[in-house]
Order: structure tokens, then sequence, then C-alpha cells
């Protein structure tokens, strides 16, 4: 990898960093869940780019979960699980982590941190991903907890957030191996579940798909901001300036026309509670670079 590149990758993983310790205070009962990704997202745009909409996600609730417009809902005492994107120039940095405001799933949460330990520690070239879901599941499981088998971690590219290889979560029979300068996101999940999530009808998240011609001066707007941001995902709270009646039918429309696909919410099938913790690595010719640590 050129340096020019790896430098721009451990910047946005140090930025993530910062972000993420800054915004572990904000993680209160009385918190609004829209106050808490709009402060984060304000924070990562006075240094970068947003990689995607700050997920915000509560108890059994396990990914794409972001606030809408007008969310009034508190964070109350939960499981509350944080999953944030920086950019630069395109080179991101993912990383997640989760804070028990109950006080009874601290055995989960350490479960979940030390199987995203152990698999870092196993990381370079030539491995087969296989085995990172081998080392995770052990883990998981060890502590009387599952993996949630149908969420993966990811190759990240330039502007794409999942770009190339699944990581699973759990052990395949993939024969897929990591080779150097590949950028991955290790992204275990862990719960008292059954250990799969289901999509829910709630989309808040959405991302481009192909540049095609649109009609109305909003919707060729809209387009114009999703291809600068050359197809990372978008929350609709970010245009709350469009009404919202107006507002659905763009997506709609540009949902049918297939220019944009949207991202349901994540919920834990057996309704069990769920962690997560995510760091971003490259893949060097001994090991790993871990950015957002």
């Amino acid at each position: 990898m050129e340096q020019q590149i790896l430098n721009k990758y451990i910047e946005a993983g140090k930025i993530a960093k910062d972000v993420v310790d800054w915004s572990k205070n904000l993680i209160k009962p009385d918190a609004k869940t829209l106050d808490i990704a709009e402060s984060v997202e304000n924070k990562i745009k006075e240094k970068a780019e947003i990689a995607f909409p700050v997920n915000i996600s509560i108890n059994n609730i396990a990914a794409h979960s972001t606030p809408s417009w007008n969310d009034e809902s508190v964070i109350g005492e939960s499981v509350v699980k944080i999953d944030l994107g920086v950019a630069v120039e395109g080179y991101i940095a993912d990383t997640a982590y989760t804070i028990d405001l109950t006080g009874k799933y601290g055995k989960m949460l350490e479960a979940n941190k030390a199987a995203l330990e152990n698999a870092l520690k196993i990381l370079k070239p030539d491995l087969k991903i296989s085995e990172i879901g081998k080392v995770i599941e052990e883990t998981i499981k060890s502590y009387g907890y599952k993996p949630i088998e149908n969420l993966t971690g990811h190759q990240m590219e330039q502007y794409a957030l999942h770009g190339g290889i699944a990581i699973p979560n759990v052990h395949t029979m993939d024969s897929k191996t990591l080779k150097e300068d590949m950028v991955i996101a290790i992204e275990p999940f862990a719960t008292d579940g059954i250990g799969s999530v289901i999509e829910t009808n709630k989309y808040e998240i959405y991302s481009l798909m192909q540049i095609k011609q649109v009609r109305m001066t909003e919707e060729r707007n809209l387009l114009n901001y999703l291809e600068a941001r050359k197809g990372m995902p978008f929350a609709k709270r970010w245009f709350k300036a469009i009404p919202e009646v107006k507002l659905n039918l763009i997506l709609q429309d540009m949902i049918n026309r297939s220019i944009i696909r949207k991202h349901g919410m994540f919920r834990e099938k057996g309704n069990g509670i769920v962690s997560q913790f995510e760091h971003t690595a490259i893949i060097t010719n001994d090991g790993a670079i871990i950015t957002t640590l």
C-alpha cells in the first residue's frame, strides 16, 4: 500500500478513536438518540467525512438503526451499541462499541471484547477468513453466549464500506484468505438470544446504487449530493429541509428505479440482547495495523 494511502487510513482511524472516546460521555439514560447521533456526526465533520450514518442500536436491535429526523426516543437503561465511520478522502475507519446501562450484561460485553481481541491477534496474509469466524464463535460460546451468524465483518475499499469479502463471525467452510493491503472491519456481535437477526420494515439508512436521470429539482439535488459522496450511505434525516411527504416520494421513486437501496433495521430473531464491538485492520506482510485502537 502506498504510504500516502496508508496515512489516510491511519488518520481516519485516529479520528474515529477520538470520536469514540469523546462520545462515551454522551451515553446516558436520559439522552435522546437523535441528539447523540447528531452530536457524533457533527464531531466527525469537524475533521473528516461521515462514512455512514451513526448507528445507535438498543437492546435487541443489532444494526442499521439510526434515528429519524423527529425522533424523541431516549436511551433509557439499556444496552447501547454505537457504530460510527470516518472517511478521509474516502479511506474509511469503521468502529463500534457497546455500553451496558443496565448493569446486567457485563459478561456478554466481556465475551464480545475477547472475541474481537482474539480475532485481531491472528490477522495475517493468507489466513483463511473461516479461521477468524472460528475464533470469534469459540470465544463467545466459551462465555455462554452466541455469535450472530448472519451478520459479518467486511472488507473496505476507497468510498466502499462493503467492498470485496465478508468476514464471518462463525466458523464456515469459506476458503477465501486475507491478502496484504486488505482493509477489513472485524465486527463480532454477541447475544443471549437465538444467534441470528431478521430485517425489520424500519428504514432510515439508504445508499446509492447507480446514477440515472431524474426530473424533480429536489431529486436532482439529492442525487448530486449522493454522487459527491461517491456511494457512501446516507440517512433520511439528513434531508429534513425537504417536506417529509415529498422526501418519501423522492426516495421511493429512486428505490423503484434502482437508483438507491434501502437498508432495514436488524433485530435479533429471538429478541435477545445484542452487543457489538468493532475495529478496522490493515493487513500487512507480518500481521495487521489496527487503525481504530
